[in-house]
C-alpha cells in the first residue's frame, strides 16, 4: 500500500472479501465516504479496480487491486456556519453501517434492530432519526429522510431516503399502498382458518397508556381509522404456537399487534396485547416477536423494483429453532 502522501494509494482485496460489493466494501474500509461521493469519485475515474473503471455494484475477488485517491482520508473541514457539526458516536456510526441492507444515491434501507426506537420523544434519547442527522456528512451532506416508522420493539426492514425528492416520492407510494410489506410473528395459539384477513377499524384507547390502540365502537366513525391485514400460517406448533406472515394493506399504528389480539392470537412477548403471559415453551423471551421481514417497492428515481429482506434478530431466531421452525429455507 502507498502512503498517503501520495496522490492515490492502492489496496488488495483479501480472501474474506471475496464477492463483496465495491460499495460495501468502501463501507467497510472508508465508513466516512457517502454513497453519493463516491459516485462521484467513479465517475471520474478516480476509483479503479487493476486499473479498470469500476462501478458501486462491480464484485470484488480475491487478489484484485482497488485505487483509491488518497483525499478520501483528509479530514473534512468542519461548515462554518456558526454552529458546530452534529455528529454521533463512532459506536453509533458503526451500529448504523452494520444495519445497512441496501443503499444507493437515492435510498437506504436498514435492518432494525429489537429495542431501538425510530423517532425521539420523552425519555428517549438514542434514536435512528438522531443517529442519520448525526451522520449526514456520510450520506453526501443532506439529512436522511424517515418514509415509515416501525414501534421500538418490532425489528426489520426500515426504509430511509437520503434526499428531499426522494422522500417526496416514497412518501407518495406509501399513501398510494404501492408498497409491498410482509412481517413475521410468532402468535400464541393457531389462526382459524390458516389464512384470511382481518378488517378491524382502529382508535386509540383512553386511559394512562395512550399509545395503545383498539377495536372502534359504535359512534367512534369519526375517530376511526380503516385498517386491514391479510395473515397466513407458515407453521405451527400443535395448538401451543404459529408463524404467521402478515401483509397489512393500511399502516395503522400497532395495527399489526392489535389485529392478531383481536382475532384472539396476540403476538408472543406483546406486553400491550396480552402477548406476554403464557408463552406457549420455556425458554422463550419475553419480547416481542414481530419483524418486518421483506419490503418491495419501485425506486423513487428509476421506477425499477426494490426487494429488500432482513433476517431474523437474534431472539425470535431463537425462538424458531426452539420451536423447531426452520426460517432457512426462505434464505436466498
Amino acid at each position: 500500500m502507498t502512503t498517503t502522501a501520495s496522490k492515490v494509494e492502492t489496496i488488495r482485496v483479501s480472501d474474506s472479501e471475496t464477492d463483496m460489493r465495491l460499495d460495501r466494501w468502501f463501507r467497510v474500509h472508508f465508513p466516512e465516504v457517502g454513497y453519493t461521493y463516491l459516485q462521484k469519485l467513479l465517475r471520474s475515474g478516480q476509483v479503479r479496480i487493476d486499473s479498470k473503471r469500476a462501478q458501486a455494484n462491480d464484485r470484488l475477488i480475491a487478489g484484485a487491486e482497488i485505487r483509491v485517491p488518497a483525499v478520501i482520508r483528509e479530514p473534512k473541514k468542519p461548515k462554518l456556519d456558526g454552529r458546530a457539526p452534529l455528529g454521533v458516536s463512532k459506536g453509533d456510526r458503526d451500529a448504523i453501517e452494520k444495519m445497512i441492507l441496501y443503499e444507493d444515491e437515492y435510498v437506504l434501507v436498514l435492518n432494525k434492530p429489537f429495542g431501538l426506537a425510530v423517532q425521539g420523544g420523552t425519555g428517549t434519547k438514542r434514536h435512528i432519526d438522531g443517529m442519520l442527522e448525526g451522520m449526514a456528512d456520510r450520506f453526501g451532506g443532506e439529512r436522511p429522510r424517515l418514509v415509515h416508522r416501525l414501534d421500538r420493539d418490532t425489528s426489520g426492514v426500515l426504509l430511509v431516503a437520503k434526499t428531499r425528492d426522494a422522500a417526496g416520492r416514497l412518501g407518495k407510494t406509501f399513501q398510494s399502498r404501492s408498497a409491498a410489506k410482509t412481517y413475521w410473528a410468532l402468535v400464541r395459539g393457531v389462526p382459524k382458518p390458516p389464512q384470511g384477513k382481518i378488517e378491524a377499524a382502529l382508535v386509540k384507547a383512553s386511559g394512562p397508556d395512550g399509545d395503545r390502540v383498539r377495536k372502534s365502537r359504535p359512534g367512534e366513525q369519526a375517530q376511526a381509522m380503516h385498517a386491514t391485514t391479510h395473515y397466513s400460517v407458515v407453521d405451527r406448533v400443535a395448538h401451543k404456537a404459529a408463524w404467521v406472515s402478515l401483509k397489512p394493506v393500511t399502516g395503522r399504528q400497532h395495527q399489526l399487534r392489535a389485529h392478531m389480539h383481536l382475532i384472539g392470537h396476540p403476538i408472543v412477548g406483546d406486553n400491550k396485547y396480552e402477548g406476554d403471559v403464557n408463552l406457549p415453551a420455556e425458554n422463550i423471551e419475553n419480547k416481542l416477536h414481530l419483524h418486518a421481514r421483506r419490503l418491495v417497492i419501485p425506486h423513487p428515481k428509476t421506477g425499477q423494483t426494490i426487494d429488500v429482506t432482513a433476517p431474523l434478530p437474534d431472539h425470535m431466531m431463537a425462538s424458531w429453532d426452539l420451536l423447531g421452525f426452520d426460517a432457512r429455507r426462505f434464505e436466498d
